[in-house]
């Protein structure tokens, strides 16, 4: 089931690592969704990349957390709420890795993982995307999607009201994201894709809050996921260790940049780099329908195209995710420099 470990698969790890810190320190929890293909491309097991992934990862949640609470964006009490559900769903994603595993090994649960990727990534990424374009363009606001404020509407008990997220829902509305949450989580080791735009479009919160949020509600989930894992034997510590070393200082950056940029900047990122991974993983699903034996075997020259266009689309995604957000939170940066110097300038006169 584990990889032999090179020399060159160690600095890829620890590259791979650090840009996934960044994404999950900028819009939450959604480095998964690179560092998961990634550790497929580089030879791990759909099922052990998921484990491995998901007990490097509540470390890193927590870092972020923490970072992002003092920065005043993650809301506590929102992120309790969720991971409570959310553990439920872990469970429930846990039992059918497991069950797609035993039955059709590993060339099954890589399909699986892959397909609901592809399906996930296309949907949320494209819903996102969108979003993102007319708020860069003027041609929206910033406002309370309209879906989340009919659910704040409905009053039914309990209510609960968020402070930091500035709103009041049921806390009926929260389960099925939570749970959703976490049944990705387990299933293909990235809560983020439902838990932040559950939160922004279902719960009503805004993108910096979501993104921070979802840390939170991360650190518990993979926690609990990560012992669940490790009872099975799954989880490749080499590969979690690698990774956790480049993203514990990846995401402090990215969390750093979340206070110089403004909402759609978020969004942007989030979904092309969701876009861009959904066609590395898709590139490999006629490999895995051919270990199945589902279609013909390939031929040589088209299974090195498919391979080539999954590698170098992934690598496209990493390094578009570490360019937009190093150069959003140096401009950023900058232009806060600017205006407190301005600022100083003013009171002198």
């Amino acid at each position: 089931m584990f990889m032999d470990m090179t020399v060159t698969k160690i600095i890829a790890f620890l590259i791979i690592g650090l840009i996934g810190g960044l994404l999950s320190g900028f819009i939450g929890s959604g480095g998964a969704f690179v560092l998961t293909p990634a550790m497929m491309s580089l030879g791990a097991p759909g099922a052990v990349a998921v484990a491995s992934n998901m007990c490097h990862k509540f470390p890193k949640a927590m870092v972020g957390a923490y970072k992002r609470w003092k920065y005043g964006q993650a809301d506590i009490k929102l992120g309790l709420v969720m991971a409570v559900t959310a553990i439920i769903g872990v469970q429930v994603g846990i039992k059918i890795q497991k069950f797609i595993l035993d039955h059709w090994g590993n060339a099954g649960s890589n399909l699986y993982v892959s397909v609901v990727f592809v399906f996930v990534l296309v949907v949320v990424g494209a819903y996102v995307l969108m979003d993102a374009i007319k708020l860069s363009k003027g041609s929206a606001e910033e406002k309370t999607p309209v879906l989340a404020m009919k659910l704040q509407r409905i009053n039914l008990w309990p209510m609960m009201e968020f402070k930091v997220a500035k709103l009041r829902i049921s806390a009926w509305i929260t389960i099925p994201v939570g749970l959703l949450t976490g049944m990705l989580a387990a299933t293909i080791a990235v809560g983020g894709f439902i838990g932040v735009p559950g939160m922004i479009y279902v719960i009503g919160a805004s993108a910096l809050v979501s993104s921070a949020t979802e840390l939170v509600v991360a650190f518990i989930m993979g926690a609990w996921g990560s012992v669940q894992w490790g009872i099975s034997g799954l989880i490749d510590i080499r590969m979690t260790l690698l990774i956790l070393a480049g993203s514990l200082i990846g995401v402090q950056l990215g969390a750093l940049g979340t206070t110089y940029v403004k909402d759609y900047t978020i969004k942007l990122v989030m979904s092309a780099v969701m876009l861009i991974v959904a066609v590395s993983r898709g590139a490999k699903i006629p490999g895995y329908l051919s270990d199945l034996n589902l279609i013909a075997a390939l031929n040589d020259k088209l299974g090195v195209a498919l391979n080539s266009v999954s590698f170098w689309a992934l690598m496209v995604a990493l390094a578009v995710a570490g360019i937009i957000i190093t150069v959003a939170m140096i401009k950023g940066m900058v232009q806060a420099r600017a205006e407190e110097n301005a600022a100083g300038v003013v009171q002198q006169h």
